[in-house]
């Protein structure tokens, strides 16, 4: 009998310092306080939104967040406050267990700048968002387009952004008074007219056929327009 009373009390006892300690240690890690933060941003890109920026976001008021209790961070609301941001595409908060704040960062991707009267950026998305005070993007600029007209103009925007050839020679993309898309090139004075934004595949390919004999023939100098918008041809207009 005695026997299992000592275990008893040996179990409760260890149970008790068990309790103890997990007490202790949550009310010391509660008390902990954040001694540094790091920010990591997902893929190379460009920094449209910089760390002292998404330092500011990380808490509710705009002071830094460094040697702040852990028990005012609520991760979460943290994560909505970064997501929120105009330049952020999603984030992911959380806590080391030797006082770190990490934030992983994705950041939009810009493929085009409208010129507007308020400039802005479209997105990979298809989505507007503002010009960044720390970087400006290399992307084409877009002209006579208002923010009405992106989902339009977005399959020709996200053809030139994925197509290398595109994406190397295009700096430009208009609206004319007819309401045909123009491109810009890099090298050349020549426009070209796409027409409707309507059979992207098959007019790209007409014209990178024009674009191979012409640098081949020595007469890119030669055109002021090369249209793209009738099936299967390429009509040039001499200078």
């Amino acid at each position: 009998m005695k026997s299992r009373i000592l275990t008893y009390l040996k179990f409760s006892s260890l149970a008790i310092l068990v309790i103890l300690l997990f007490a202790f240690t949550s009310k010391r890690n509660k008390e902990r306080k954040i001694n540094e933060v790091l920010i990591e941003f997902v893929e190379e890109q460009d920094p449209y939104v910089n760390e002292v920026t998404v330092n500011k976001l990380l808490i509710q008021n705009e002071g830094r967040v460094t040697n702040v209790g852990k028990e005012i961070l609520v991760l979460n609301t943290v994560e909505q406050k970064l997501d929120s941001h105009k330049m952020i595409e999603y984030s992911d908060v959380y806590l080391t267990v030797n006082g770190e704040l990490r934030a992983r960062i994705k950041q939009r991707t810009p493929i085009a700048r409208v010129n507007a009267v308020t400039p802005f950026y479209v997105d990979i998305t298809g989505n507007t968002m503002p010009l960044s005070g720390s970087y400006s993007a290399h992307v084409p600029l877009v002209h006579n387009v208002s923010e009405r007209e992106i989902s339009e103009v977005f399959p020709l925007l996200k053809k030139i952004q994925d197509d290398e050839f595109l994406k190397k020679h295009v700096v430009g993309v208009y609206l004319n008074i007819k309401g045909e898309y123009e491109l810009e090139l890099r090298v050349y004075s020549f426009r070209v007219v796409i027409g409707k934004v309507e059979s992207l595949n098959s007019k790209i390919k007409n014209f990178k056929a024009f674009y191979q004999k012409a640098l081949k023939d020595k007469s890119l100098d030669k055109y002021k327009k090369v249209s793209l918008q009738f099936s299967n041809q390429v009509v040039c207009t001499i200078k």
